[in-house]
């Protein structure tokens, strides 16, 4: 479904060549439940960016269910993410204007579905999530595991290839992120999705089925002890 192959990124300052990413290879499955933890300053974010489809890869291959995404436009690029990745962010990036229903719909509406369709889809998600007595509430009348629940929501809602968590707990307390960690393992299981977890925390990681972990730029294992890079 995700191949990278030989994945490289690198940054030009004056005459220095940084390289933030060096050939990785990784494969993400449908159903897939997989961490990739590292260090501040291991590549772990720019990696994701790439997976994501936020920036693109100095040198390498990605394919998404088998369509070569270097090829494309910056336009290309943005509807095609739309469609296939959701993301949920340590911050919620929920915008405050927006009711949760509102804040669920969005990649529905950007997709120039009906708003009444886009609502309706929406609050599906949200009740999956827990939030159905909640979507008429803005962001600053929700507490932070209710915010998370919205951006959870509004991940899934377009339903995905993938789901891409950047530190989905980091802003959480410790009870709360084991509840929005076992929304995502029960949703991953439920839904079929695949969710990728960008996480420093390794009791988060450890709860993945496949765990890999990245250093200066390299992925060097998963869970079942393969290479993965």
């Amino acid at each position: 479904m995700l191949q990278l192959t030989g994945i490289g990124k690198w940054f030009q300052l004056g005459t220095l060549k940084v390289d933030v990413l060096r050939g990785v290879d990784l494969e993400v499955a449908e159903g897939d439940l997989l961490s990739i933890m590292g260090p501040s300053g291991s590549g772990k974010s720019t990696l994701m960016n790439i997976i994501g489809l936020l920036g693109r890869p100095s040198s390498g291959r990605y394919l998404v269910n088998g369509r070569d995404v270097s090829t494309m436009s910056d336009r290309e690029l943005s509807v095609f993410r739309n469609a296939h990745i959701g993301f949920v962010f340590q911050s919620f990036n929920l915008l405050d204007r927006l009711t949760a229903l509102e804040n669920a719909a969005l990649p529905l509406v950007y997709r120039g579905l009906g708003r009444r369709e886009a609502r309706r889809r929406a609050a599906e998600i949200l009740e999956k999530v827990g939030m159905q007595d909640r979507l008429d509430h803005r962001p600053d009348q929700l507490s932070g595991g209710q915010k998370q629940r919205v951006a959870i929501a509004r991940a899934l809602v377009g339903t995905p290839a993938a789901v891409l968590a950047d530190e989905p707990t980091g802003a959480l307390d410790s009870d709360t992120a084991e509840e929005v960690m076992n929304l995502l393992i029960r949703l991953n299981r439920e839904e079929g999705v695949a969710v990728v977890i960008i996480t420093h925390d390794p009791v988060i990681s450890m709860q993945c089925r496949r765990r890999t972990l990245i250093r200066d730029g390299v992925l060097l294992e998963d869970g079942d002890g393969r290479a993965a890079g």
